[in-house]
């Protein structure tokens, strides 16, 4: 990459919050409560995909479209009254987000999480002032591993692949990135391993967004933001970081 990033777009679940185990929990009852198999490591593994993409590696194709969308309701129902009161955003997201902000780039969040539980994941992580575009599984006909979800941020954006970079933390995050012509960085945060991260596309690793803020300078990000490279080429800066006290450590 040798243009100037104007924005960053973020897989949410396992990136800017601590919720793929209790994801892989409630996507485990889910299954388990219609009368199939399910192992948590193999549930666990396939979490940064939506329903669509899940359940098919779950739930027989003869019987998938006669109980999808049940399933799908009896998922989304459990995990809002057990497990997403639970989530906790990871450390100094919102001094990383402040830093981007600082730094000219807009912030995209681009997430297989349906509305509401994006509402609660941006409470969680204390950034509903600092997002300029989101979009959830509503504006994407197909999950991740497929690049709907990036493409539609991309569009809310006005920009194109090459003035962007996604961070996620799943090798659907990678895939689905590529897939759109992104660059992707990756965080370890969300629990799979680095060299499924690379192999999935991932030009760099960070331990997760705090790791990210420290070593931003150096990064693909730092590297290529408005502030870096002078605004050149017309670049567009991004809101000012006045945003209020700096929390969760920021």
């Amino acid at each position: 990459m040798t243009g100037i990033i104007r924005a960053v777009i973020f897989d949410v679940d396992g990136t800017l919050v601590d919720s793929v185990d209790l994801h892989a929990h409630a996507w485990v009852e889910a299954i388990r409560h219609f009368g199939y198999h399910a192992d948590f490591d193999e549930v666990r593994s396939q979490i940064g995909k939506g329903g669509d993409q899940l359940m098919p590696n779950f739930v027989p194709q003869k019987d998938l479209e006669r109980i999808q969308d049940e399933m799908d309701h009896f998922r989304h129902d459990l995990f809002a009254r057990k497990y997403m009161p639970k989530v906790k955003g990871f450390r100094r997201v919102r001094g990383l987000f402040q830093h981007l902000h600082a730094d000219g780039l807009r912030i995209a969040l681009a997430s297989s999480a349906k509305g509401d539980e994006l509402e609660h994941y941006k409470q969680a992580a204390e950034i509903e002032d600092l997002v300029d575009v989101e979009t959830s599984s509503d504006d994407a006909d197909k999950s991740k591993p497929h690049p709907d979800i990036f493409q539609a941020a991309l569009d809310k954006l006005g920009l194109q692949p090459d003035e962007a970079v996604v961070v996620g933390d799943s090798p659907w995050d990678a895939k689905a990135a590529t897939r759109a012509g992104l660059p992707v960085l990756g965080v370890l945060c969300g629990g799979f391993a680095e060299q499924d991260l690379r192999r999935a596309g991932c030009a760099e690793i960070y331990r997760d967004p705090e790791d990210l803020q420290r070593r931003f300078a150096s990064s693909l990000i730092g590297r290529h933001s408005p502030k870096t490279l002078g605004n050149q080429a017309g670049a567009q800066p991004g809101r000012p970081s006045a945003r209020g006290p700096s929390r969760m450590g920021a």
